[in-house]
């Protein structure tokens, strides 16, 4: 079996400080946490940018900071921006960081509601245009899927050259508008993705550290982090992301699954070259 992929999503674009103390908000409090989580096994770390007071942005200039300061504490680690943003963001807008020096990307594969009157959306032309841009950049995609329905919308546009292999897919399950993280969900979507394709899965809130279980039994990957979970276990918050990296490693290691370094996923993922 493959080495494991832990990616950490380190804050994302909804959290905040009043939710956890621990979800950073500055270049140096982004670095620092990516730190910690690539010290505890992360090999991929996911980043959604924010200024000072938290507000979140897609802004190329912050991004590039926010790299850059990541790098100086963890040079090979695999930096993977969000073309996600945050609702109600648009096209261009969401598409900043690919203009940065980066060879990854997530890229969000359909339309949900996420609550209340919030959707976001991505229609397929979008999908369409995200996908050629970074196959145009040389940046590998991460493709997000929270229901059955992306992954066909995925293998649609795979089928029309649209969207090209090696297919590396993102299962977020829990989120508020998509599917749940029960295993039965997990298994329906596990089994409809191509046998050569390699699959990660977000579990969001109490779904986390189940679904990271399975994955890890099942020869998947596993991404953590304060963006998807506050908690350590019920009733206790995290006390920053490398806790919750270090606990999906000590899951990993109950099962003889070693954690891949930066590199080792580059290679296990197909992206390229070594990054020094």
């Amino acid at each position: 079996m493959n080495k494991l992929i832990i990616t950490c999503a380190i804050t994302g674009a909804e959290v905040t400080k009043n939710d956890n103390p621990f979800v950073p908000y500055t270049i140096d409090e982004m670095a620092e946490q990516a730190f910690q989580a690539y010290s505890a096994g992360a090999s991929i770390i996911h980043v959604h940018a924010r200024f000072d007071d938290g507000t979140p942005t897609q802004d190329q200039d912050r991004y590039q900071k926010i790299i850059e300061k990541i790098r100086s504490r963890c040079p090979d680690v695999i930096i993977q921006p969000s073309t996600g943003g945050a609702i109600g963001m648009k096209r261009e807008e969401r598409l900043q960081p690919t203009e940065l020096d980066i060879e990854m990307a997530t890229l969000d594969c359909g339309t949900l509601n996420f609550g209340g009157d919030s959707i976001f959306v991505n229609t397929e032309n979008d999908i369409i245009h995200f996908a050629k841009i970074m196959k145009d950049r040389n940046i590998f995609p991460e493709l997000e899927c929270f229901e059955k329905g992306h992954i066909d919308q995925v293998l649609r546009l795979h089928r029309k050259g649209l969207i090209h292999a090696p297919l590396h897919f993102s299962f977020v399950l829990g989120v508020n508008g998509g599917m749940t993280g029960e295993e039965r969900d997990f298994i329906f979507l596990k089994e409809s993705i191509p046998k050569d394709a390699t699959f990660s899965v977000a579990g969001i809130g109490k779904y986390e550290f189940p679904l990271a279980l399975l994955s890890i039994k099942h020869g998947g990957h596993v991404r953590v982090g304060l963006e998807d979970n506050l908690y350590l276990e019920k009733g206790k918050l995290a006390e920053g992301n490398g806790v919750l990296v270090q606990k999906v490693a000590h899951m990993a290691a109950s099962f003889g699954r070693e954690i891949a370094s930066p590199n080792e996923a580059r290679m296990i993922l197909g992206i390229g070259g070594k990054r020094k």
